[in-house]
């Protein structure tokens, strides 16, 4: 079977690609739209195994493989490329040797594209937490000590930050959680989307109790340590928690963030 032809789709799509056709064939070809019909219902399994294998990159790389070694192990044409000719052996040798690279640079594509959309999330959700927890713990007075200027600055990096921490999260919960209306629809219109692990309320509940964590625990060490940090220092950190504390966990998490989005391009 080829999963490809399955699908409609070239062995170069991409996941987006093959996620696509395969909603596009799920939605004509599901038994209950088309009366039971048998021939929709073995078209239909064969378009889920299909999307299965290639949504999967590991998966998609054996079949590659699989059908590679089908494609280029048969001499059973009388073709001068499938000749037993030295020159036609080493071209199919070099042939051969293209397209294996090819899955394997492929599918180490799609594990670092994997890679990289889980830091994204991980690393503003981590900056977030870690910053206030500091915050709450040393409790700074930029804003208070700043310029007029000064304050424009954190505002606009305040707004930024919420800004970027909105659609660090959004993609992440696109990617990673699901909701009960989603699985809804998926059984109504016969998908069998790939799994995602979290629930969108898990993942909110994670970030409000990763959040309040951080807080509670910040206030705590807070207490032991205000007496070397605002005594020492009492115009740049106070004993009292102030409104500005918001300000600062979403520009921490900016620039975070930024500064490994910087390092990761020049690694790749």
């Amino acid at each position: 079977m080829n999963h490809y032809k399955s699908l409609k789709v070239s062995s170069d799509s991409t996941t987006a690609e093959i996620k696509s056709a395969y909603r596009k064939l799920a939605r004509k070809k599901h038994p209950d739209l088309n009366d039971g019909d048998e021939n929709a219902a073995r078209e239909f399994a064969r378009i889920a195994e299909a999307y299965k294998v290639l949504s999967n990159p590991e998966d998609r790389a054996n079949y590659d493989k699989r059908r590679l070694k089908a494609e280029y192990g048969t001499s059973g044409s009388n073709s001068v490329f499938n000749s037993d000719n030295p020159h036609a052996r080493r071209a199919r040798q070099m042939a051969y040797e293209r397209r294996y690279n090819a899955i394997i640079d492929r599918m180490i594509a799609d594990q670092r594209r994997e890679a990289m959309a889980l830091q994204e999330i991980v690393f503003p959700v981590v900056s977030l937490f870690v910053s206030t927890g500091f915050v709450a713990v040393f409790k700074p007075l930029f804003w208070s000590n700043s310029t007029i200027v000064g304050k424009i600055i954190l505002f606009t990096l305040f707004v930024v930050g919420i800004l970027h921490l909105f659609k660090r999260f959004s993609n992440g919960f696109e990617r990673y959680t699901y909701s009960n209306d989603e699985i809804h629809e998926s059984l109504l219109e016969g998908f069998e989307e790939e799994s995602r692990p979290y629930s969108r309320l898990m993942g909110v509940a994670f970030l409000v109790v990763g959040i309040s964590l951080s807080f509670g625990i910040g206030l705590l060490a807070g207490n032991y340590l205000n007496i070397f940090t605002a005594e020492i220092m009492p115009r740049m950190f106070s004993h009292n928690l102030r409104f500005e504390f918001v300000f600062y966990p979403p520009i921490a998490a900016l620039l975070v963030d930024t500064m490994h989005t910087i390092a990761m391009k020049f690694d790749y």
